[in-house]
């Protein structure tokens, strides 16, 4: 099937595919009803009227905040709010975010899709479970998503004076994202390292000032109170110790040693990719890692995933991120919500834990951008090119001031590649210009890599 060419025929795919997705969210998916904006909402409103941060519950469920007080801190406005201007804030907030996200995943390949590449992103955004629960929960990982891209952001183009001050400021709201200060380190960048740090340590020192106790009512109680998120077996759960949980696997230790194998094999290739300078790659590992080693990593956590599909994407793998993409749109896991025994239940109900392991082992590194791997080069080696070319150029055409035709279309290929395909930034690599004097077209060689139940964290 072709896709349409005109104007027409795209409005008319792109009203088609809105009414499915719309059909499809309105009858398919289990909705959260804000879930989580209500436990903000209520705990930052007793909080406001004199009730203590962290002894709030939903009315009839065991479920309370679970944020360090920093998160409380920020969601105060919300406190003049009622619940349904709250909700359409919420809704605003995430759509701003989810557009910088997706600017920041295409780089500038953005500019050339327009209003129907992004239609059609929104409707496959719209699809994707993770997505969708963090919308209907009221959750804040998008949020998180976009404070850490931003750092990507300004390491992959070069602006690195105020790299660390999104994952210092997403650490401070969720201790998950703290793991993006590892890869800092490893990535033998110190001083965004420090300012994530720096910036992690003033916003929970801000909070504990004018609220010395919900501070030490977290730091000490709240924090180690894994009732309030939910039960550790619960299908939601696609951590690593949800695997376990749901095996019936008691205490810490096999989770500590699965745990720590997730970790060393995150290091080595985040740090490989980040020598290289593909932090598109160092970032979506990174993420991958946090979700796995997390004690939970609910189905709406899962949003850490996106950018790894960005990196198949541009390494050249659109059926393996479209096949891994469409499982996660699924509910798939909710089959074996009430009974996850068996072979079945131990492949069925952890399957997305098994997408982001694999992508972790698998996920292809070393996707320099040309532009950005061309200022490594010597410029020995820049300039011999261009002096061997000329009078191999002028031999074969007879005519000193005029390329042969076969050199032209050489060179018009290698111009159009580069234009065709994904720009630097963190959407994409562009193929690289071969850097044969004769005009070789050659392809370069492909990388070889390639609830019903409610909980709130």
């Amino acid at each position: 099937m072709r896709a349409p060419r005109t104007a027409r025929g795209r409005l008319v795919l792109v009203a088609v595919l809105a009414a499915a997705v719309t059909a499809f969210t309105a009858t398919v998916p289990l909705l959260r009803d804000w879930f989580d904006l209500r436990v903000y909402h209520g705990a930052v409103d007793a909080w406001v009227h004199g009730g203590r941060l962290y002894d709030y519950r939903v009315p009839g469920t065991p479920y309370g905040f679970t944020y360090p007080p920093f998160a409380a801190l920020t969601m105060l406005p919300m406190a003049l709010l009622g619940l349904g201007a709250a909700v359409v804030l919420c809704l605003l907030l995430d759509a701003a975010a989810l557009v910088w996200v997706l600017r920041v995943l295409a780089g500038p390949s953005w500019r050339r899709h327009g209003w129907y590449g992004a239609a059609l992103a929104a409707c496959a955004l719209a699809l994707y479970e993770p997505l969708r629960d963090t919308v209907s929960f009221g959750q804040v990982n998008v949020l998180l998503l976009a404070l850490v891209l931003t750092d990507a952001w300004l390491l992959t183009t070069g602006r690195t004076r105020w790299a660390g001050v999104g994952i210092g400021l997403a650490a401070a709201v969720k201790l998950t994202p703290a793991l993006f200060i590892g890869l800092l380190l490893l990535a033998r960048r110190p001083r965004a390292a420090a300012l994530a740090a720096a910036v992690a340590a003033a916003a929970t020192a801000s909070a504990a000032l004018p609220a010395p106790d919900a501070s030490r009512s977290y730091w000490t109680e709240a924090l180690w109170d894994t009732g309030r998120v939910g039960r550790a077996d619960y299908v939601s759960n696609q951590s690593l110790q949800g695997v376990l949980a749901r095996l019936g696997v008691a205490g810490h230790t096999v989770w500590a040693v699965c745990a720590l194998a997730v970790l060393v094999v995150w290091a080595r290739r985040s740090r490989r990719a980040a020598a290289a300078g593909d932090w598109p790659a160092a970032f979506a590992l990174t993420g991958l890692a946090a979700c796995l080693v997390s004690p939970v990593t609910w189905v709406h956590h899962l949003v850490w995933v996106l950018p790894s599909f960005a990196v198949l994407l541009r390494a050249g793998h659109p059926r393996v991120a479209g096949a891994l993409y469409a499982v996660m749109c699924t509910s798939v896991v909710w089959l074996w919500g009430d009974d996850a025994s068996g072979v079945d239940g131990f492949l069925g109900a952890n399957t997305y834990t098994w997408i982001t392991l694999g992508l972790l082992l698998l996920l292809p590194v070393d996707q320099v951008p040309a532009e950005r791997r061309s200022r490594h080069r010597s410029p020995s080696a820049t300039a011999a090119a261009p002096r061997q070319a000329a009078p191999t150029t002028a031999t074969a055409s007879g005519h000193p001031g005029r390329p042969s035709s076969s050199a032209a279309a050489g060179v018009t290929t290698g111009v159009a590649g580069t234009a065709a395909g994904p720009g630097p930034g963190l959407g994409g690599a562009a193929r690289e210009a071969s850097s044969d004097p004769t005009g070789s077209t050659r392809p370069a060689a492909a990388n070889p890599q390639s609830s019903n139940a409610r909980a709130s964290s």
